[in-house]
């Protein structure tokens, strides 16, 4: 029979898998609502550059012009957030229900009975996200950024249009593409790409916290915390050597038998991160139970035990020659298969990547 927390690992990785999708059908969706400006924007451009004559051009002047374009792009963004929030809500409640459904599935009857696994509002939840910043901003001040980079993208293409005597019409094909190839020829597609990032990772971020609200609502039952990183070539080198790490369950993350540092989180540690974790529950006699009046077909399903499986290091031992030199390089993969470096070894004592310069000092006799 597996463990509670085996099966929990292995939920946790399904589900992983469908807030990732989650989160990309949300950043296409986000991108839609930006899109629906390109036209109007586009078009207040090409009105206001008609009225700038090229022997009185100067940047103060063009600052002006671009009034109203600069709205249209504050306003748009607007409404990207406006279409986000709720998005993000919702999934706080899901993810929430999610994580405590998730525990109670996972637990013998007769621990529920004894220790109740504790839900939490989706209000507090996405409050609690929303009232945390990721990478540096909470998401208000994303959106605000995104804004002003997106607008700066305008103001210097327009700028380098006119000192290199470009005409109106190819300024504006310059900014917003060409509709045969969908406008992603375009420097108009790099702020939807940089939004999909944000909107990927604010939704991480969102699941992430609502999480940890369960893991504090259940700090009674759930003793530690587990990372778990996708197993294939596009896993950072960060979530590499966090993979199968434990920490505490508390908002301190303390790591459990090593030092690598939690930082940000999983789902959060970057840009786009895909990593998540799972609880690992405490064992009957760790909750206080008496292990000996527990029902004989429940006792073995509640260890307190992490499951054994493949961490990334594991996984990637196993790969071939070509995609370890893909994930590490040459010269690390290399040494990795010349038995030289373990993959602890291409890290220093705090997770931290080593360069090829710091790994050859290390390794010189």
């Amino acid at each position: 029979m597996p463990t509670a927390n085996a099966r929990l690992q292995d939920e946790a990785i399904d589900h992983a898998v469908d807030l990732h999708r989650y989160a990309q059908g949300v950043a296409q969706r986000m991108v839609a609502v930006l899109n629906r400006s390109d036209a109007r924007l586009a078009a207040q451009l090409a009105e206001a550059l008609l009225t700038m004559d090229r022997d009185s051009f100067t940047v103060e002047r063009l600052e002006t012009l671009l009034a109203a374009v600069r709205a249209t792009n504050a306003a748009a963004y607007a409404a990207v957030e406006a279409a986000l929030r709720p998005e993000l809500e919702g999934l706080a409640g899901l993810e929430t229900d999610w994580q405590a459904g998730s525990i109670r599935a996972a637990m013998p009857p007769a621990a529920l009975l004894q220790v109740p696994v504790n839900g939490v509002p989706a209000a507090q939840a996405y409050a609690a996200a929303m009232a945390r910043p990721f990478q540096g901003r909470l998401l208000s001040g994303w959106m605000t950024q995104l804004a002003a980079d997106r607008a700066a993208l305008v103001r210097n293409a327009v700028r380098a249009g006119f000192i290199e005597g470009r005409t109106v019409p190819e300024i504006v094909q310059q900014l917003r593409g060409t509709k045969a190839r969908q406008y992603a020829d375009g420097l108009l597609d790099r702020p939807r790409r940089e939004l999909m990032t944000v909107v990927r990772t604010a939704v991480s971020h969102t699941a992430q916290t609502a999480r940890q609200v369960t893991y504090d609502a259940n700090a009674d039952l759930v003793k530690a915390v587990k990372w778990l990183a996708t197993l294939d070539t596009r896993t950072s080198e960060p979530c590499r050597i966090r993979d199968g790490k434990q920490y505490s369950a508390d908002g301190k993350h303390t790591p459990i038998g090593h030092k690598i540092p939690w930082l940000q989180g999983p789902g959060r540690l970057h840009f786009n991160c895909r990593s998540v974790d799972t609880p690992v529950l405490k064992s009957w006699r760790e909750l206080g139970l008496d292990v000996d009046e527990a029902p004989a077909g429940t006792r073995a399903s509640l260890d307190g035990q992490v499951p054994e499986d493949t961490t990334y290091g594991q996984w990637l031992a196993r790969q071939s020659a070509a995609r370890q030199d893909e994930i590490l390089g040459p010269e690390r993969g290399a040494l990795l298969r010349a038995g030289r470096v373990s993959f602890p070894d291409l890290y220093d004592a705090r997770g931290r990547w080593l360069t090829l310069a710091q790994l050859r000092a290390r390794l010189s006799p």
